[in-house]
């Protein structure tokens, strides 16, 4: 499995910002705008809420197996994994949700925040920008919380030694 990258997740970012700011640009042409929802803000903090709920449980599930407590609940493998890949699809989908409504909250700067209800919809914009990067940030706070330690030989432990 590979690691999140960042310049991914600015990529889509950046790309998804760019097309939404010129999609609401086109869509204010024609009279309107689509509204940025209330919850998208909402659902994203909850979104990083569980990854990062899910990262300090198996931090600490791992840290007590690996102190040998007694009773310590071991993490199964394959959990830490699912774990892991729900937290990269989380990060890829608000890095390109937040930059959707980052282009929005753009265009919504841009254009003028006279009247009441676009500058609501800029706060919620905002917010939903700010809720995406906590959830990429849970996102790599999981990740690292999953991640297995380097092996120190090279070659996974299948060099034969010289005599």
């Amino acid at each position: 499995m590979k690691q999140l990258r960042v310049s991914v997740l600015v990529g889509l970012f950046a790309v998804a910002g760019i097309l939404s700011w010129a999609g609401a640009r086109l869509w204010d042409s024609v009279g309107t705008l689509p509204r940025v929802p209330v919850a998208a803000p909402i659902v994203l903090a909850v979104i990083a809420v569980v990854l990062a709920a899910t990262a300090f449980s198996l931090r600490a599930r791992l840290r007590a197996q690996r102190e040998r407590r007694p009773g310590a609940k071991g993490v199964d493998p394959l959990l830490a994994a699912r774990a892991v890949v729900f937290g990269q699809a989380s990060a890829l989908v608000a890095a390109l949700v937040a930059g959707m409504y980052g282009g929005v909250g753009v265009f919504l700067l841009i254009d003028g925040l006279d009247v009441a209800v676009r500058r609501d919809q800029a706060i919620y914009a905002g917010a939903s920008v700010l809720a995406g990067a906590c959830v990429v940030a849970a996102a790599f706070f999981l990740e690292r919380v999953c991640k297995l330690p380097e092996d120190d030989d090279e070659n996974g432990g299948t060099t034969a030694k010289a005599a």
